[in-house]
C-alpha cells in the first residue's frame, strides 16, 4: 500500500479532531466545576506567557516560519497563473473566494492541524490539563497570519518584478 500525502493529511487532520473531542468532556467538567470558559478568563491571559517558555516553545518560531516559507510558495505560484494577492481577493473579488480559500485550506491543512496537537501536548505538559478552546485558537494564530501576509505580499512583489500577469478583476 501507497501512502501519499493526501493520507497523511488526513491522518494528521483526524488525529486533532480526536484530541479536541477527547480533551472536550475535561474542559466541560472544568466549565461547570468553575463557572468560566477557560479562553475567555483570565487564568488564560495569565498563563499565556508560559507557554512561550515551557515545553513546545520553538514552534512559536517554527510554524510562523513554515507558514511563511508556503505562503512564498503559493504566492509565487499565484503570480504566475495571474491570481491576485491573496488578501485582495479574499476580501475584494468574490468570484473566485471559494477558489482561494480551498486552496489556503489544501496547503496550510496540516500545519493547522500538527499546531493545535503541538498546542494541546504543551499544554498537557505544562499544566497537566488540555483545553481544546486554546488549542484551536493558538494553533491557528501562529499559521494564518503569516501564510496570508507571506503568500499575498510575495505575489505583488513576484508581480511587480516581471514573474507573471497581472490579475484580472473578478
Amino acid at each position: 500500500m501507497r501512502v501519499t500525502r493526501k493520507t497523511i493529511s488526513t491522518i494528521v487532520t483526524t488525529a486533532a479532531v480526536v484530541m479536541l473531542i477527547a480533551a472536550l468532556p475535561s474542559a466541560i467538567r472544568d466549565t461547570f466545576e468553575t463557572g468560566r470558559v477557560y479562553l475567555l478568563s483570565w487564568q488564560f491571559l495569565e498563563e499565556l506567557p508560559q507557554r512561550f517558555t515551557g515545553p513546545g516553545r520553538f514552534r512559536f518560531v517554527l510554524q510562523p516560519l513554515v507558514a511563511i516559507l508556503l505562503g512564498w510558495r503559493e504566492g509565487r505560484a499565484d503570480a504566475r497563473a495571474g491570481r491576485p494577492p491573496y488578501l485582495y481577493g479574499l476580501l475584494v473579488i468574490g468570484g473566485k473566494r471559494k477558489e482561494m480559500v480551498r486552496s489556503g485550506w489544501s496547503t496550510v491543512r496540516d500545519l493547522l492541524a500538527i499546531g493545535i496537537l503541538l498546542d494541546a501536548v504543551a499544554q498537557f505538559l505544562i499544566y497537566r490539563q488540555v483545553h481544546p478552546g486554546a488549542a484551536l485558537v493558538i494553533g491557528p494564530v501562529l499559521v494564518t497570519f503569516p501564510y496570508a501576509t507571506s503568500r499575498a505580499l510575495t505575489n505583488r512583489v513576484a508581480r511587480r518584478l516581471g514573474g507573471g500577469p497581472r490579475p484580472s478583476p473578478g
